[in-house]
């Protein structure tokens, strides 16, 4: 049974809907911070108005990580199609109302993306997208800020955040040791990268807590 999001940030989604468009969301973090959870969460807290298009569904293929020699960094930001992720964005905050959108996901049990995987209807008035890169201001990634009507970073202890990654890890195939070795090798070294850009979220979102402001 998913956590219940407090009536204070739904409060701060009904204000961000109440011109009738559409609206876009993003919910960045850490890996591991629980940014699925939650988005899991609005989506059953508002039945009908939101679909959820994750970042995660703009990994490359793991044939063209080890092209580029980028396999054993898989998640780092150079391992993401970033700026086909940022033409997405484009298209769900200008979709036309004849027009189906389809968002690609990542399965995790394969650890592969799947095109198409997504369909984002027109009348649905909140998009829903989460990801470590949101608030990255290099690159193509720098231009997802201004696609997203609001972001929240999605953050818990530290050391509850590295347990649950471990546990991801052994759950899709490595040991132990290859979780804890993959943990702080790629992706802990991601997490700092991301905590830099918290300051250009909107709030910081914990769980049963009203929203906080975020200060620069």
């Amino acid at each position: 049974m998913n956590p219940v999001v407090s009536s204070a940030y739904l409060s701060r989604i009904n204000a961000l809907l109440a011109d009738g468009q559409r609206k876009l969301l993003g919910l960045v973090g850490p890996p591991g911070g629980g940014k699925s959870t939650l988005a899991q969460a609005l989506l059953d807290a508002l039945p009908g108005q939101a679909v959820v298009v994750p970042m995660d569904g703009f990994h490359l293929a793991n044939a063209e990580l080890a092209r580029l020699g980028r396999a054993l960094r898989k998640g780092a930001p150079d391992t993401f199609d970033s700026a086909g992720y940022v033409a997405l964005l484009r298209r769900l905050k200008a979709q036309r109302a004849d027009d189906i959108v389809y968002a690609p996901e990542f399965r995790r049990d394969i650890e592969e993306p799947i095109a198409g995987a997504i369909a984002v209807l027109p009348q649905v008035p909140l998009v829903i997208t989460e990801g470590n890169y949101l608030l990255l201001d290099t690159g193509p990634w720098a231009d997802v800020r201004e696609q997203l009507d609001e972001v929240w970073f999605v953050d818990i202890d530290a050391a509850l955040r590295q347990d649950r990654l471990v546990g991801r890890h052994m759950q899709f195939g490595r040991t132990l040791q290859e979780a804890r070795d993959w943990v702080a090798a790629t992706d802990e070294p991601n997490a700092r990268l991301i905590a830099a850009t918290r300051h250009r979220a909107d709030v910081e979102f914990r769980w049963n807590e009203p929203t906080t402001n975020v200060t620069a």
